[in-house]
């Protein structure tokens, strides 16, 4: 299914915070007069100097070399058709944000209020001192082929309008691995391409440049097949204009080996698929509706290879799995284009990542289940972090064997641990956890549902599929705020303990022979159950849930409590500990004990290190361990560095596999120059730490508060460690979207199970 939203929610996503997507960060220092100066007046004027006596400079002085420019006119935007430039920005902010995300590429959107090819053209070129490359978006056929043809012939920098080309190159890598399956040769493939707009004049040029034969490459648009003799054909469609005498879609299909979609939705129906030589394979790349329906196609033909353009569905044909890439391999050798060995470069790069083994990390983000070269994974996942290193290797390698690259890469090992270092390996780790979530929807409680917060987070739930929400308060209030807010929780289950009296008995007897002997009486038990936390933590013990949310109102202390009385600590655990993890922009970071342990013994911290590396192996990463004082290595004396010592000496013994060091201060932890020139016997030097342990909860806590509020980190948590069923507590005074990622991380913690 497509993912549902409202409509105020995506307004409200543009509008919250700032307004936009984006935001210009400066990179260098400006904390003093001398940074002033340096910066602008009178500093500035030596690279401007630089340059003007060396153009190829500004790649040296200023940020171009990482720089594009994202333009449109409007005139095309998404399925929305010419909407003018000023609506376009939104889907252009969007565009750059992907960039940024995928490629570490800065971008500046540029919306021209120009529908004139000629004065378009003579604008963009304009820019060429300023940007790195242009990548040209939703721009109308037929002027997107002269514009991008006349920019790529009087520019410099990489021109590439990816509405045509990207769809070409990603189409292009499934089509040579479906041959590769279904043993058929391009060059006698039979081919039928449904529109003729950019995006299937690109494909079907990109097709014939692979080894297909023109002869054997039928165009359809509105009108039905593209013949020699109609009349008024546009240069583009000409270029495939066949003197054949069928005239429709249907007939042109009928021996057809290949059907290529970039149309409108339903313009395929089944009777003309079984029209179609055996193995057919067929790209339905129409969006949010593909040409045929997948179920239905995949119901009427056994031997079907099949690709859409759709999230939900196998092979899905999705642009981001080249544009950033070949941008990043183009502007990394100040490539002077990108031309046809560039993207045929990329097209293999794709085909051949997709028949390697796929990653435990990608598999786990996409259900969990085998992922492996075949008819249902014919190219690579969009979430592949190998992607980067797979394709701009590729392209800048191209672009140096073709003669547009102004530098060469002689490394290519050292590039590749640039890139994962440029944008941070593993930053799509939400997403993934997301996505994973997904796969196996579980029961999560809400505590807290009395509050517009929860019910409009769960609603985000619902409708993204990531739970099911079971939600505790008065049902009319909980109603009441619903339809005030425009929610439709539907989907969710409310319940109210007051009105639960057999579960109320049940989790009071159960609660009760807990806790008897730790001065608790039935009457009491019996009235802890009409605590919505208590209630919910018994539904999750009870199996009536598979996970517990809540904090968002209350104290933590109070919270957890209820947790570790109804439901207890893993087996072999002492103590529970809270994590969070710390997005910035040096990368991510694991902090704990950040929630529950004010003053952890030696051996305590030693607990508290066991359950980080374990939290942090559930997010896939291998944890490296910096147990932090305000000492490096007995450098200063005091309670802290004695005890964070002894704590590392004994850790190091219990856990002899994990990288771990320490006492070490915050700073030298972090900063690789300073262990190998002070400290290089030390076993975090080259181990990049990401796990930072805290010696008492004031530090931890202020720590990640700081960064939030000063440092402009994201904090994910925090992740209660070592509890025996899946109970996650929300930082008091939670976003939306910070209760969503929680009750995703909850899901997919409910989901493994082996938890201990």
């Amino acid at each position: 299914m497509a993912i549902k939203f409202r409509k105020q929610d995506a307004l409200d996503y543009h509008a919250q915070d700032k307004p936009g997507k984006i935001e210009v960060v400066p990179t260098k220092t400006l904390s003093s007069q001398i940074d002033l100066a340096l910066a602008y007046s009178p500093g500035v004027a030596e690279p401007c100097k630089a340059i003007e006596a060396n153009p190829d400079d500004s790649y040296k002085y200023t940020a171009k070399g990482n720089l594009v420019a994202v333009v449109s006119n409007g005139t095309a935007v998404l399925g929305l058709g010419d909407i003018g430039p000023a609506a376009s920005k939104p889907v252009m902010e969007g565009k750059g944000v992907l960039f940024k995300k995928f490629a570490g590429i800065d971008v500046f959107d540029i919306e021209i209020d120009e529908k004139d090819p000629d004065q378009f053209i003579k604008i963009v070129k304009s820019l060429e001192p300023t940007f790195g490359g242009i990548n040209l978006e939703d721009i109308k056929a037929p002027e997107s082929f002269k514009i991008e043809r006349e920019l790529k012939d009087k520019m410099n920098i990489p021109v590439m309008h990816d509405d045509q080309h990207g769809t070409a190159i990603i189409s292009a890598a499934a089509l040579l691995n479906a041959l590769e399956l279904v043993d058929k040769k391009i060059e006698d493939l039979k081919i039928v391409v449904n529109g003729a707009g950019a995006a299937a004049i690109a494909c079907a040029k990109l097709y014939v440049s692979l080894g297909a034969s023109k002869d054997n490459l039928i165009m359809c648009d509105s009108k039905g097949v593209i013949k020699t003799d109609r009349p008024n054909l546009t240069e583009s469609k000409k270029l495939f204009a066949r003197a054949v005498e069928v005239s429709t879609l249907e007939e042109a299909l009928k021996g057809a080996d290949m059907f290529l979609g970039l149309s409108v939705a339903d313009s395929l129906d089944a009777k003309a698929l079984l029209d179609m030589n055996d193995n057919p394979i067929v790209f339905a790349l129409a969006n949010p509706k593909p040409e045929i329906d997948y179920q239905l196609a995949m119901e009427t033909r056994s031997d079907i290879i099949m690709a859409t353009g759709r999230s939900d569905h196998p092979n899905q044909v999705n642009n981001v799995l080249g544009f950033p890439y070949i941008f990043r391999g183009a502007l990394d050798v100040r490539a002077t284009s990108i031309n046809e060995e560039m993207k045929m470069a990329a097209v293999r790069a794709l085909a051949a990542l997709t028949k390697e083994a796929v990653p435990e990390m990608v598999s786990k983000a996409y259900g969990g289940g085998t992922i492996q070269f075949g008819r249902d994974y014919l190219i690579p996942k969009p979430l592949d972090m190998r992607l980067i290193t797979a394709i701009s290797p590729a392209v800048a390698k191209a672009a140096m064997d073709s003669g547009v690259a102004r530098i060469k890469i002689d490394d290519f090992e050292a590039y590749n641990l640039e890139l994962e270092k440029r944008i941070g390996i593993d930053q799509e780790l939400m997403t993934r956890v997301i996505t994973r979530a997904k796969k196996n929807p579980k029961r999560v409680v809400f505590a807290e549902a009395n509050n517009v917060k929860i019910l409009t987070a769960a609603q985000t739930i619902l409708d993204e599929k990531i739970g099911l929400p079971i939600l505790l308060g008065n049902k009319e209030e909980i109603e009441t705020l619903a339809k005030n807010n425009n929610l439709d929780l539907s989907g969710s289950t409310i319940l109210n303990p007051y009105e639960e009296k057999k579960r109320v008995e049940q989790f009071a007897e159960a609660f009760y022979e807990k806790r008897q002997r730790k001065g608790l009486s039935l009457d009491e038990a019996k009235k802890q159950m009409l605590r919505r936390t208590t209630f919910g933590a018994m539904m999750v013990d009870f199996g009536q849930a598979d996970a517990l949310i809540s904090g968002l109102t209350k104290d933590y202390p109070k919270t957890i409590l209820s947790a570790l009385q109804c439901i207890g600590v893993q087996e072999g655990v002492k103590r529970v500990a809270g994590m969070y993890i710390i997005n910035t922009r040096k990368g991510r970071f694991f902090f704990a004990d950040t929630t529950v342990n004010v003053d952890p013994t030696a051996e305590e911290l030693v607990d508290i290190i066991g359950l980080a590396a374990r939290g942090v192996r559930f997010f896939d990463m291998e944890p490296k361990v910096a147990v932090l004082s305000y000492s490096n290595f007995g450098s200063s004396k005091g309670d802290v560095p004695e005890k964070t010592m002894k704590a590392v000496a004994m850790a190091k013994k219990k856990y002899p596999d994990l990288i771990i060091d320490g006492d070490i201060q915050a700073n030298v932890a972090l900063n690789q120059d300073i262990q190998k020139d002070m400290y290089p016997f030390s076993k975090l030097v080259d181990s990049n730490v990401n796990t930072l342990i805290f010696p008492n909860l004031a530090s931890g806590n202020i720590a990640y508060k700081l960064l939030m509020e000063i440092g402009g980190a994201e904090a994910i948590g925090p992740i209660l460690l070592g509890i025996n069923k899946p109970v996650h507590i929300l930082q008091l005074g939670s976003s939306v979207r910070e209760i969503v990622n929680m009750a995703a991380v909850a899901v997919v913690d409910a989901q493994t199970e082996n938890r201990n």
